[in-house]
């Protein structure tokens, strides 16, 4: 069983930044990568970042080059750095956690087996 908590959600005008957090705890094996998720009202939930172990990422099409994200193995903490924030990117953002080889099928959510409760992110214009 992992544990994922998220924190550093909030509300910021258009432009503004934010950096999430989530920190992982519990039976977690040896190789795994972890990820960035977000879905918003009426939508469905999309990928938004992931890194695994080794710190390779992969990134959704629509952060072109806003969001950055990292890790620190050593406290089994992911981050998301998110800049130039916009209304669209009004989401709860969710953490999760898979084992395995982080693949160019990372998008889809089905495929992750471990899920924080999330945290939300609201930008205004």
């Amino acid at each position: 069983q992992v544990q994922l908590v998220e924190s550093g959600g909030g509300s910021v005008q258009s432009g503004g930044s934010l950096r999430l957090s989530c920190a992982a705890s519990g039976n977690m094996f040896s190789y795994y990568y972890m990820g960035w998720f977000r879905q918003a009202p009426g939508k469905e939930r999309e990928g938004v970042a992931a890194i695994d172990n080794d710190g390779r990422t992969r990134y959704a099409d629509f952060v072109e080059g806003r969001f950055t994200i990292s890790q620190d193995n050593a406290k089994n903490t992911m981050y998301l750095q998110m800049n130039s924030l916009n209304p669209e990117d009004t989401a709860m953002y969710y953490c999760a956690l898979n084992t395995g080889v982080l693949s160019d099928r990372w998008l889809l959510s089905y495929r992750w087996s471990n899920w924080g409760q999330g945290t939300q992110v609201t930008v205004s214009s």
